[in-house]
């Protein structure tokens, strides 16, 4: 990646951690949450949301410490504390001080956090193929988690990511094993999710009382055909949370934002402006 590469925007200081984050729009202030596929960036899991969202909110988007192009540094723990903690002072830094907030998958684990931490910072809440609730870990999610570098091992995950085979060319699998493989990405990568994988999703599970407690407006979405992280996950984040709703997309596996894009950016952005 040079310099001009897309998935490089701004940089904030966050108590010493240079963060690199994505800032476009105007309005209600969003704030967009990326999963935790091997060199997943902002810009890679958002790249199709963010220009939609910006047509009526101000979307931030930083990279999470430990992905992306974010400084890894020893003074962020790489654990559901040391994240949202994180994103608390990333919000400080910028001046914001209530948003929306949308977390995909591993990210939802981080946005369900913050608004249970941290209520007083979240006006309205999206969950996408969200981690956060117990559930047994998939072969899916072990191969995300566990993968090992090369070009036919990244063409495999993608194939597990979507539904729709066509979305994945041995273009886009090189240039996402090559994200993945920048010095030092994968090294920290394989550090925050060693084996057994079972004991983090546990760890990024949320205490269910907490969850019962969220006063935020809630959208849950997810993929039917989804392999990743089972739609029995977000049934019972609408069990859970009493004021929920529940949006599925057949024909889709975990990418909910890529393979229905058009869709899931008019079913977000009308959820998030919608009047009170």
């Amino acid at each position: 990646m040079t310099a001009t590469s897309p998935e490089i925007a701004r940089t904030v200081d966050v108590r010493g951690v240079a963060t690199n984050y994505h800032d476009v729009g105007c309005g209600d202030a969003v704030l967009l949450v990326h999963g935790s596929g091997p060199g997943v960036t902002a810009w890679a899991n958002w790249r199709l949301t963010m220009p939609a969202l910006a047509e009526r909110l101000r979307v931030v988007a930083p990279d999470v410490p430990g992905f992306g192009y974010t400084e890894r540094t020893g003074t962020v723990s790489y654990d559901l504390d040391g994240w949202t903690d994180h994103l608390v002072a990333f919000l400080e830094a910028l001046d914001l001080p209530r948003v929306h907030v949308v977390g995909n998958s591993f990210g939802g684990a981080l946005a369900l956090s913050l608004a249970t931490r941290r209520p007083d910072l979240v006006d309205r809440l999206v969950l996408m193929g969200s981690v956060g609730v117990t559930f047994d870990i998939t072969p899916g999610l072990d191969a995300v988690w566990g993968f090992e570098p090369s070009l036919d091992n990244m063409r495999r995950l993608l194939d597990v990511f979507a539904h729709d085979r066509s979305l994945v060319s041995d273009e886009l699998a090189a240039s996402r094993l090559a994200a993945a493989t920048r010095p030092g990405v994968q090294e920290a990568f394989s550090a925050m999710f060693p084996a057994p994988r079972q004991r983090i999703v546990d760890a990024l599970t949320i205490d269910e009382d907490l969850v019962r407690g969220i006063e935020a407006p809630v959208l849950v979405v997810h993929g039917r055909d989804d392999r990743v992280i089972p739609l029995a996950t977000s049934l019972r984040l609408l069990e859970l949370v009493d004021h929920a709703r529940l949006h599925v997309f057949g024909r889709c596996g975990h990418w909910v934002q890529i393979e229905h894009a058009a869709a899931f950016n008019r079913l977000v952005s009308d959820f998030l402006t919608a009047p009170a």
